[in-house]
């Protein structure tokens, strides 16, 4: 493939899925400033990843793998917990309509946060609403143990929100 067309493709695909691109980034990011470095490193990751894209997987899923990579090798680098990052008002807007949702995501954010890096990358996925199966593809474990521990996850998180 010619680069024009490769780089052409490429600006495409992060166009449609920078909205998946920025969850996870958002989720991993300790402040503004590791936000933008998560984003535009998952986006460098993905564009030396590209041409060797062969479509054995979904696109989405195998975006969303190599941005939790790129996240979680972030993390481990930094060696630092993340915190929430502040929601801005344009931020909200988009992902939701009125102030009582936003407080409500606000909160379920900062509980997200306080969850280990695969608890928050399996409950991300399910919060995307994606099947059992595109978690265990993603992810790298069974259907089943998506499940169970998507239990355990939502136990966890209630007994959080109730403390």
């Amino acid at each position: 493939m010619e680069t024009k067309e490769l780089e052409k493709e490429f600006l495409e695909m992060v166009e449609v899925q920078k909205r998946t691109i920025y969850k996870v980034c958002y989720m991993y990011a300790n402040d503004q400033d590791d936000l933008n470095d998560l984003f535009q490193e998952t986006v460098l990751n993905l564009w030396k990843s590209f041409p060797r894209y062969r479509g054995d997987s979904k696109l989405s899923t195998w975006v969303y793998r190599i941005s939790m990579n790129t996240c979680i090798t972030f993390l481990r680098r930094s060696n630092v917990r993340p915190q929430t990052v502040p929601m801005t008002a344009q931020m909200a807007s988009s992902l939701v309509a009125d102030e009582e949702t936003t407080g409500h995501l606000k909160e379920l954010y900062k509980l997200i946060n306080q969850l280990g890096k695969l608890e928050r990358a399996l409950i991300l996925l399910w919060l995307e609403e994606r099947s059992y199966q595109e978690m265990a593809d993603i992810l790298g474990i069974s259907k089943a143990n998506v499940a169970v521990k998507l239990n355990r996850i939502k136990e966890k998180l209630k007994r959080m929100s109730n403390s």
